[in-house]
């Protein structure tokens, strides 16, 4: 439980002490009067208006107990101390009030050592002065009867009850005051976690946001880069031989228009996949396998970058994401050499089937490269290779070029499927 918390009276609830304030006052006024006519205390009874400044007293403070609740108690339990010595007739809504303090202690201290010292205190007076008083009207009982009160006397009996009713009723105040304080502490702490874990739920609600719109970004991206980079190097071979072999640049042309349709259909998929509840539709794009990393050479080759293509070691299956990002880690690498590397240059694609996982390396000649420019293709790249649990190494070729590898670990069932005879 917090050692943090406090309670605070709501305006709500300062409004109810008013109100309980004055029913209690009206209710001690009727009870003064019809103890005065039942004359309570005899011949002793004390005159009528100081029951009337007793239930004062006694009962407008209730309307300050939540605020200054160890000094609404403290003059409640004087004012009943008083009242009972003096012989005010009004005992009853008097009691009430003091347990009304006593409870109020327990339950809105903030201090809880002060709230415990105030109720200690109070109690230990109490029963001081009812001993004191028991032995005082023992005394006196006994010398009107001439003989000295019997251990086990009405009296005496009478005097045990008084302390057994006290015991629960001092018992009572202390005990369920503690327990609303410990209710309300704990109500609190569950308040805060659940605003905490509102809270929680709002970050990660806006993190799946960002997160969704990385991917649509790396997939729009590895999409429209690939093609719109083999559209820009068709269109500029087939504006170098439009006047020399018209029949060549409409092969070209005819090379943009499936770029382009290919383009679209890649684009509806992922438009379709972010529509469809679930984000799967009849024809997604986790339908690519590393097989077709073949027709992705060959497309680079036709676009201008000559493109060799291999597979080494054993073909094993790969779950759908894996092979979707390999692909894409692919896809993008000759992208980049296409747009980077510059006349001249050549690539060579593998897919490795190893122990434990597959890996394909993109490796393409060309310019040399000092540095790495950090981009979003190759922030996509590694996007796509953590998502997977592998790894990405990017790194220039000494003699011009880039290195892309990316490995990926494979399930352990699939490696076992992998090795078992056929």
């Amino acid at each position: 439980m917090s050692a943090d918390f406090r309670r605070t009276p709501t305006a709500r609830e300062r409004r109810s002490d008013l109100i309980l304030a004055a029913v209690m006052f009206v209710g001690a006024i009727l009870s003064a009067a019809l103890s005065s006519i039942s004359e309570l205390y005899g011949d002793e009874q004390a005159e009528l208006w100081t029951a009337l400044v007793y239930a004062a007293v006694a009962t407008v403070p209730l309307a300050f107990r939540r605020v200054w609740p160890g000094t609404v108690a403290v003059v409640i339990a004087l004012a009943y101390f008083a009242a009972v010595t003096i012989r005010v007739p009004e005992i009853y809504v008097g009691n009430i009030a003091m347990f009304v303090g006593l409870y109020t202690v327990g339950a809105w201290m903030n201090d809880r050592r002060r709230a415990m010292l105030v109720r200690v205190g109070i109690i230990v007076g109490m029963f001081a002065w009812l001993l004191i008083t028991m032995y005082r009207d023992a005394i006196s009982e006994a010398d009107k009867a001439d003989v000295v009160a019997g251990a086990m006397s009405p009296y005496v009996a009478f005097m045990l009850l008084q302390i057994l009713l006290n015991l629960l009723y001092f018992g009572g105040a202390y005990y369920f005051g503690e327990r609303s304080w410990i209710a309300a502490a704990q109500r609190a702490v569950l308040e805060q976690r659940t605003a905490d874990l509102e809270r929680e739920r709002e970050v990660t609600a806006a993190q799946a946001v960002a997160l969704d719109r990385v991917r649509i970004a790396r997939e729009l991206h590895d999409v429209v880069a690939h093609h719109v980079s083999v559209m820009g190097v068709q269109a500029g071979a087939a504006r170098l031989v439009l006047d020399q072999d018209p029949e060549q640049s409409r092969r070209i042309l005819t090379g943009i228009e499936g770029s382009a349709r290919d383009a679209i259909h890649e684009l509806r998929q992922l438009l379709e996949t972010l529509r469809t509840p679930g984000g799967e539709t009849a024809d997604a794009s986790s339908t690519l396998e590393l097989d077709d990393i073949a027709e992705l050479t060959a497309a680079s080759t036709e676009a201008g970058l000559p493109t060799q293509y291999a597979v080494i070691g054993e073909k094993v299956p790969v779950p759908s994401l894996i092979a979707v990002n390999l692909y894409r880690i692919a896809q993008e690498s000759l992208t980049n050499a296409r747009r980077h590397a510059g006349v001249g240059a050549t690539a060579d694609v593998r897919v490795r089937y190893e122990d434990g996982g597959v890996e394909v390396e993109v490796v393409n000649t060309g310019r040399a490269v000092a540095q790495l420019r950090p981009g979003l293709g190759q922030l996509g790249m590694r996007e796509r290779a953590a998502a997977s649990g592998g790894t990405l190494e990017v790194t220039p070729r000494p003699l011009g070029g880039l290195r892309v590898r990316a490995r990926v670990p494979l399930p352990l069932t699939l490696q076992t499927e992998a090795r078992s005879p056929r």
